[in-house]
């Protein structure tokens, strides 16, 4: 699976309205516009019009299907985008050129947020060449610190993902840096009674196998060598689930600036997804985690 198979399952569901907060950022706009050249959106930018248009004009972008709502404030403009999803007139909300604190603070907002009372995690979904699944991290860059109880819902926000993303059962593995359990190790022990408990039932949807190393969690050559090859997760895991968010972090990074691959991400747990990328995301990233969005968006729409 890759993402020009999540791009046509969208496509195949139809187009999912998204709301962008102070839109007049060109990187944006550039991925909007090629979401909407493939049929995955139609899209309501909300911030400066004239800058906008000027934005669109330069990059040749068709503005005749888009929404735009005048808001030069970009606090006001993400009240305003927020509301819309909130309000169920939009199927995503995406951030623009605002900083991540408002594009957070609006999310939050009691009144017209998207808080739905679950705990929010961030999901990064990785094609990396060489490795068959979609990989999907989390959480890399929202939960610092996870507890066990955070682990447990960073868990079913990233399997909602991969369920929606076609993963019907997924294989999660919490990572450490050995894959036995070690009281000295918060981590493997963590790993351990989430295992547990998808034995007992409390977290279902998916397969939890833990605590596992990164290589026998990815590499199946590596899980054979370890003796490891017959545990439910190794060398086929689809879901990473790291310790902390400088691991997860440094992975993601690692995978970015140095591999062969793509990678997609959104914010869950919230009342649609959001897409919170930053003006240092590829242009091939952005269109990649609002397709994300999108399918997540549809699946969440059918339910």
């Amino acid at each position: 699976m890759n993402f020009n198979d999540l791009i046509a399952k969208v496509t195949s569901c139809g187009k999912q309205r998204l709301a962008v907060a102070a839109a007049a950022d060109d990187a944006v706009l550039e991925a909007v516009n090629e979401a909407q050249k493939m049929g995955i959106v139609e899209a309501t930018l909300v911030g400066d019009e004239p800058a906008i248009r000027k934005m669109a004009a330069e990059i040749g972008m068709d503005l005749s299907a888009c929404r735009i709502i005048h808001e030069p404030d970009n606090a006001a403009a993400a009240h305003i985008a927020v509301k819309l999803a909130h309000d169920g007139e939009a199927d995503m909300y995406m951030k623009g050129l605002l900083d991540t604190k408002t594009f957070l603070k609006s999310i939050l907002d009691k009144e017209v947020g998207l808080r739905t009372g679950q705990t929010l995690s961030h999901v990064a979904v990785f094609q990396v060449k060489g490795i068959e699944q979609l990989l999907f991290l989390t959480d890399v860059a929202f939960i610092t610190y996870p507890t066990l109880e955070d682990k447990v819902h960073i868990i079913e926000n990233t399997v909602a993902v991969a369920h929606a993303c076609g993963v019907e059962c997924p294989k999660v593995a919490p990572l450490a840096a050995v894959e036995v359990v070690n009281p000295k190790m918060p981590c493997t022990t963590d790993a351990d009674e989430l295992r547990k408990m998808n034995a007992e039932g409390k977290i279902t949807g998916c397969v939890i196998d833990g605590p596992l190393s990164m290589d026998i969690a990815i590499d199946p050559e590596a899980a054979a060598h370890k003796g490891a090859q017959d545990r439910p997760a190794a060398g086929h895991a689809d879901i990473l689930l790291f310790p902390n968010i400088e691991s997860g972090n440094i992975c993601y990074k690692t995978l970015v600036h140095t591999a062969d691959c793509e990678n997609g991400c959104i914010l869950t747990g919230t009342k649609v997804p959001a897409i919170l990328t930053s003006r240092s995301d590829s242009f091939k990233t952005k269109v990649n985690s609002i397709a994300l969005a999108a399918v997540v968006a549809a699946r969440m729409n059918e339910q």
